[in-house]
């Protein structure tokens, strides 16, 4: 028996937007403007668990450097999985972000259109309009794991950053052993200007989009680098299949411990 598609009204899926305005100064305080005058649009798409409230809370963010497309096509089909079968994700809330920069993408610019790498803005007292709305999702929503996609140029293969959480590591090692079955992976010692062990870093970058500083406990944060110049088709199908797997191997080492 084939089982039909879940229909949008069927599923777990919920479609959210918000227009993220610049701020403006009224004496010594800026104030955000609310969503009654146009701005960026910033779309987010949520996958609900099957009991409200009781899954794992994931936020997945592409799209950050508007001319790195496979991340923000992974994330499409991400956003199709979850509408067709949504028991697979009955114990997670996914929180998807396809496109964070969206002047960016719409002018295949790494910067967004005020010429700024939003990557990294977060955490400064940033005024850009996009990193504005991001650090308030990141601060209500508190998730349990972030998740950033991206390309580089300059990688010949997969690859990805740890922060937080200890089970960061944990996970990217099994995502990018599955990524690797559609793309080289890269066992450089030095990528991207990092140490690298086994294609993981554990620098990063100052600025770039994560968890509040003051989250505690914190949670897991795994950047996942696919190399850029790789036919966009294997790059999306990797980074897919690399995300498929750390949420598996969350959810396996969530019920290992609770059997601990």
């Amino acid at each position: 028996m084939i089982r039909a598609p879940v229909s949008i009204a069927q599923s777990w899926l919920s479609f959210e937007g918000h227009f993220a305005q610049r701020p403006f100064r009224r004496g010594a305080e800026l104030i955000v403007p609310t969503d009654d005058a146009q701005g960026i649009y910033m779309q987010k798409v949520v996958s609900r668990p099957s009991k409200r409230g009781q899954g794992y809370k994931f936020g997945i963010f592409a799209g950050l450097h508007g001319d790195e497309e496979a991340g923000v096509l992974a994330v499409q089909e991400l956003i199709r999985w979850a509408n067709t079968h949504p028991q697979e994700l009955a114990d997670f809330e996914l929180n998807l972000y396809p496109v964070c920069n969206p002047t960016g993408c719409d002018q295949k610019t790494r910067h967004s259109s005020a010429g700024l790498d939003l990557n990294r803005e977060f955490w400064t007292g940033s005024t850009e309009p996009e990193v504005i709305y991001l650090e308030s999702e990141l601060r209500r929503e508190q998730f349990h794991g972030i998740v950033q996609l991206h390309s580089d140029d300059t990688s010949h293969g997969v690859y990805g950053f740890v922060r937080g959480s200890l089970l960061s590591e944990e996970l990217l090692k099994p995502a990018l052993a599955r990524s690797a079955e559609f793309l080289p992976f890269n066992y450089n010692a030095i990528i991207d200007g990092f140490e690298a062990d086994n294609g993981i870093i554990r620098e990063c970058y100052e600025g770039i989009l994560s968890a509040p500083p003051e989250q505690r406990p914190r949670p897991l944060e795994i950047v996942f680098e696919t190399p850029a110049l790789a036919p966009l088709d294997q790059q999306v199908t990797a980074t897919i299949e690399a995300v498929k797997t750390i949420l598996a191997e969350y959810r396996t080492l969530q019920a290992y411990a609770a059997d601990l």
